[in-house]
């Protein structure tokens, strides 16, 4: 009976200390696990009451931003890693939407080729790993220090129109005075997804050859899956996050040059540099301790003896991220070194996505890139500095100006569209490339 009573108040005094914690302790504000900011009290109005809108907001608020919520998930997926535990199997991930001198000293840049349709690739890499699905559709393969984490491709094979659309709708405004590319970047599931977790993510071979299929003849395909199925052996793709290597945007980016005729350097005219201990996004994705185990270094290259400039135009974001205000001009780094161990150490190109960036190198050959890009594309201009003499950096989420005058003043003779698959996939991604034209 003694025992019983002792059990009894042990129970009391655990339930009240967590009615404490959850209850009267600060709340968080901003998941570092999840990067994420946390949901925020809702603001009241009579309509949202009355709506029901206020009340589930106010669910949604407590159980987001709950005292110590970054340990105690970090709890739950040490617990769930030790039991074994889940999703099932079958999850997929929905969408709301060095030039080298040829035969006859002929350089391969000179050549015009355009492949409209990327070959096979025969998976040798991971094909015997093991692998189990985390949630939201990440695959997880590999043990220990060799960990990988995939996000599984849900889209279809007809799909990515908009995107072939807008390109050719680009060529068709600014004519032959402008080049027009248009570039789609596979992600690491489809060069590393073991056979047995091939049933939960799609071919993502078949929507590029859709995507360049639907491309006018006079639009450049830049082809950079074949290039890069050639290296999977080596780090094109990192292992924590959801991007690409530098290393992988480099093979990209010399495809890219090939096909638009310009120089391209080798690795050995840049500076190596390494952030270690890097932990990136698919660790807050996949809720997976075994991601967080298995830091890689995060390799970047930096091009050594040229003296080039590089100025933003910088915008303020609300919290739904949508620009307000006036932009801010300065002139600052592209690279940004990161601390060991940072999280965020993708953002060395540039510093972030929210800006235009325009760097000004000292090649003169009357050639001036914009690149029209999500976040993989950041990766990209970097490798392009001794190839144009000026490079525009444009992310598809923040641009308010009109495309026409843009490209108009500041006298674009190359437009190259950088998106990684998911992106292009999506029917939103044309819509909001059109759009710039009229706005």
């Amino acid at each position: 009976m003694k025992q019983h009573n002792i059990y009894i108040i042990a129970i009391a005094i655990a339930f009240s200390t967590l009615v404490c914690i959850f209850d009267f302790l600060p709340r968080s504000t901003y998941s570092a696990l999840e990067k994420r900011d946390l949901k925020q009290f809702p603001k009241y109005s009579f309509e949202s009451l009355k709506s029901g809108e206020f009340t589930k907001n106010i669910n949604v608020w407590f159980s987001d931003s709950e005292p110590f919520r970054d340990f105690f998930m970090l709890v739950n997926m040490k617990q769930k890693n030790l039991l074994g535990i889940t999703a099932p199997g079958k999850e997929q991930v929905k969408f709301h939407a060095v030039a080298s001198a040829g035969k006859g000293g002929k350089s391969p840049m000179d050549e015009e080729i355009d492949d409209r349709e990327v070959g096979e690739y025969k998976n040798t890499i991971a094909a015997n790993e093991n692998a189990k699905i985390a949630n939201r559709g990440i695959v997880v393969i590999g043990n220990g220090k060799n960990v990988r984490a995939l996000m599984a491709f849900g889209g279809g094979a007809h799909g990515g129109v908009g995107y072939a659309d807008a390109a050719n709708k680009y060529k068709q405004t600014f004519g032959a005075k402008v080049n027009v590319y248009c570039m789609v970047i596979p992600t690491s599931i489809e060069f590393y997804c073991p056979d047995q977790a091939k049933s939960c993510t799609n071919s993502q071979r078949a929507t590029i050859n859709n995507i360049f299929s639907h491309l006018d003849k006079d639009v450049h395909a830049v082809n950079v899956y074949t290039p890069l199925s050639k290296h999977v052996a080596e780090p094109i793709y990192l292992r924590t996050d959801h991007h690409w290597a530098p290393l992988g945007a480099y093979y990209a980016a010399q495809e890219f040059a090939r096909v638009a005729k310009v120089p391209f350097k080798p690795l050995s005219n840049y500076q190596r540099c390494v952030v270690r201990n890097f932990v990136g996004s698919m660790y807050g994705y996949a809720q997976d301790i075994s991601i967080k185990n298995a830091p890689e270094d995060f390799v970047y290259y930096v091009p050594k003896n040229l003296n080039y400039i590089t100025d933003y135009e910088d915008y303020k974001l609300d919290k739904s991220y949508n620009i307000i205000g006036t932009p801010t001009h300065r002139r600052g780094q592209f690279f940004v070194h990161y601390r060991d161990g940072h999280a965020g150490a993708y953002c060395t190109f540039m510093g972030g996505d929210a800006r235009i960036a325009t760097i000004t190198t000292p090649v003169k050959n009357k050639r001036r890139l914009l690149i029209l890009k999500d976040s993989f594309g950041n990766a990209l201009p970097g490798y392009l500095f001794f190839s144009f003499e000026q490079i525009k950096v444009v992310d598809t989420r923040y641009f308010p100006k009109n495309m026409k005058k843009f490209v108009r003043e500041n006298k674009i003779t190359d437009i190259l569209f950088a998106n990684n698959i998911f992106n292009a996939y999506s029917p939103k991604i044309g819509k909001k490339y059109l759009k710039f034209l009229e706005q």
